[in-house]
């Protein structure tokens, strides 16, 4: 008797979060005409007559994406929806409409769920954006949360990853690093209570940095601004897994290099002192961390002018040649080969 072989088994840990996308979604066509940009952006871009309508969609899991023992509810709520309106600024767009889904056990109270919706309104009060439907239903352990959005830009402004140009500038808004450095305070103080629950949480004086990590905000007023300035982006992306991941997205779907220098890198002056504390340097925070949910946008170099009037963004290197690479130069002069090592869902532990 002939016994068949056990099938193949690849796992997860192998492709990683991005590279199972890919393999998933690689031979996806569109039907319909009306959609403009499927997978592969910040956001899907469908036609709508004389506006382009986006949408973006996310998933948060309780244990992966936020740690209940020390977010509140309201922060959380606040937190699940600015971040997809950050993808959608992303887009050089505006957002307009948010669907909440909430799959949630019964060790949660009614005040518990409130408090997570109070933080949802709070944020589409201050976006200006309608909490226009959604779903509820229960779970058998955790709390996981769906967010879709949608958003709206006119043909002539959006803006993707894939459209960077040679001797663009890359610019950053914001300063960046500091929601990382945030949660291993947030960690750290944590570990202190689950071995010693009589002891209080010593955050004080460190409210910037707790704020960029369980408060951060969308920069739809970045989008806002570059275009009081006339300016367009080449290209676009928000930094959800540090400023490294981010930046390889753009050149790698535009088919480009880049040259980032560290010293140019806006880091706030208090994220520097915690990184100290933590024994890491805080360019590591800025490449590698995350959450930070600023803009990653190149311009062109015939922009620069109007880009330098503007406050709150920093130009920190240039698209090169594809077969150059791409590099960060450091502080003493080193090139250094950019690599991914923000967080990734899929890597193995």
């Amino acid at each position: 008797m002939i016994e068949n072989p056990a099938p193949k088994r690849t796992e997860l840990s192998e492709l990683g979060e991005f590279g199972l996308i890919s393999h998933l979604t690689s031979d996806i066509k569109t039907i319909h005409t009306s959609t403009i940009k499927g997978i592969g952006d910040d956001a899907a871009v469908l036609e709508n007559g004389d506006l382009l309508t986006l949408v973006s969609t996310d998933l948060l899991l309780e244990g992966i994406h936020f740690d209940l023992s020390f977010t509140p509810f309201k922060h959380l709520g606040y937190k699940a929806a600015v971040v997809n309106f950050s993808d959608i600024a992303a887009m050089n767009g505006s957002p307009r409409q948010l669907f909440v889904g909430i799959s949630v056990s019964n060790r949660f109270p009614v005040e518990a769920m409130e408090e997570l919706y109070e933080g949802i309104k709070l944020a589409c009060e201050r976006y200006q954006v309608d909490l226009a439907g959604g779903d509820t239903t229960s779970s058998p352990g955790g709390l996981f949360i769906s967010m879709t959005v949608t958003g709206v830009v006119s043909k002539e402004k959006v803006v993707y990853r894939n459209t960077a140009k040679e001797n663009d500038l890359i610019c950053v808004s914001g300063d960046l690093g500091s929601a990382y450095l945030g949660l291993l305070l947030l960690e750290r103080e944590k570990k202190v209570f689950l071995a010693d629950p009589t002891m209080q949480p010593d955050l004080e004086g460190n409210d910037y940095v707790l704020e960029r990590q369980l408060k951060p905000e969308a920069r739809v007023d970045i989008v806002k601004k570059l275009d009081e300035a006339g300016i367009l982006p080449t290209s676009m992306i928000d930094i959800s897994d540090g400023l490294a991941s981010e930046v390889l997205h753009l050149c790698r779907d535009s088919n480009m290099g880049c040259m980032i220098y560290e010293e140019k890198i806006p880091i706030d002056i208090s994220a520097g002192a915690i990184a100290s504390d933590f024994n890491i340097q805080a360019i590591t925070a800025a490449m590698n961390g995350g959450e930070d949910y600023e803009l990653l946008f190149t311009i062109s170099m015939n922009d620069f002018e109007k880009i330098s009037q503007l406050k709150d963004i920093t130009i920190i290197g240039h698209i090169t040649d594809p077969n150059a690479g791409c590099n960060l130069v450091s502080n003493d002069g080193v090139l250094v080969p950019i690599l991914a090592q923000g967080f990734n869902h899929m890597r193995e532990e």
